[in-house]
């Protein structure tokens, strides 16, 4: 299963660039007004389609019991959801005098802005990108990037409400119903939700390519997934070393969850949010870069730390085990 998911999520990366180059060689086919019609397509269908499949797969039962662990739950959201937009804005004042491009930098804030996964294979990671995610991103959004946003503040919600919280509520009435068949059968929640996204960013860069005055240049994309990285391994060591003070009363096992649930960001959740944030925006694309390079990092970075977090937490286990007085 395991093995799925990690080809699952290679392949993913490998369409994201394929989707790019596919919308760079026939861009008129994605554009607003084209054959794919993406104004409703995308931004509805597409959309409602992701967090209805979402809704189906959410394991509303696993998910309350994860929320016993409250300590938990509040750290991941204040730092996902305070902390990391907070330091993320005063690290962008420094960058903004440099030669970045601009729309990059407005997209790191929004990778700032995004919440936790709301599909994980880790139950917390479930409990923590729940709907706190879908009301306070997009006010993140207005507070960090307001005037960049064409789309009238009422419009955003309603439309937010229409195409993620309405589909989600009715994937989760129609899994209460179907439960037995979608436990028995397992259908490829991962795969569908995965192809339609990949139809997002192919529309997305679509209106990018078919603007001629739209540029991006190499050295900025170099320096912001520098960045990136940066940003992702040095905030994967603070919620460390916060998570393992004397008196933060978090086990070995909160400390790993703290660490991805924290710093990881959701790009099934992000891309739509986008779309509807910043719809007609000409610079769409640009904002969405890094968000599309925060994913594949966070999966490589994660794949190349897992080993080394499994036997600290194994080792401290076996510590606390030891430390235990025998009767």
């Amino acid at each position: 299963m395991r093995l799925l998911e990690r080809m699952r999520k290679e392949w993913f990366m490998i369409g994201i660039v394929l989707a790019i180059a596919g919308a760079k060689l026939e861009p008129s086919i994605g554009v607003n007004g084209g054959p794919l019609k993406p104004e409703i397509t995308v931004s509805y269908i597409a959309v409602a389609t992701i967090f209805f499949n979402s809704g189906l797969s959410l394991n509303t039962e696993e998910l309350t019991s994860a929320l016993v662990h409250i300590k938990l739950h509040l750290f991941i959201q204040i730092f996902t959801l305070a902390f990391f937009p907070a330091a993320v804005w005063l690290f962008l004042q420094l960058l903004s005098i440099t030669p970045i491009n601009e729309w990059l930098l407005k997209g790191l804030q929004t990778v700032g802005c995004m919440p936790p996964p709301v599909s994980s294979a880790v139950i917390l990671t479930k409990a923590v990108g729940g709907n706190e995610g879908i009301v306070v991103t997009p006010l993140l959004l207005l507070l960090f990037l307001g005037s960049s946003s064409s789309v009238p503040f009422t419009s955003i919600f309603s439309q937010l409400f229409m195409t993620v919280v309405v589909p989600l509520i009715i994937g989760q009435i129609v899994r209460r119903y179907i439960k037995d068949w979608l436990e028995r059968k397992q259908p490829p929640f991962g795969a569908v939700s995965s192809s339609v996204l990949l139809m997002i960013i192919y529309t997305t860069f679509c209106d990018t390519f078919s603007n001629p005055s739209i540029d991006l240049d190499k050295f900025s994309l170099l320096l912001v997934l520098f960045i990136i990285c940066s940003i992702q391994l040095s905030f994967m060591l603070l919620t460390f070393i916060f998570s393992t003070r004397n008196n933060s009363g978090f086990t070995p096992a909160d400390t790993v969850a703290v660490m991805f649930c924290s710093t990881h960001k959701s790009l099934t959740l992000g891309i739509p949010m986008l779309k509807i944030v910043f719809a007609g925006h000409e610079y769409l694309s640009l904002i969405s870069v890094p968000l599309l390079i925060y994913h594949p990092v966070q999966i490589l970075l994660g794949s190349v730390l897992v080993p080394t977090i499994k036997s600290w937490m194994v080792s401290r286990q076996k510590g606390v085990k030891l430390m235990r007085p025998t009767v």
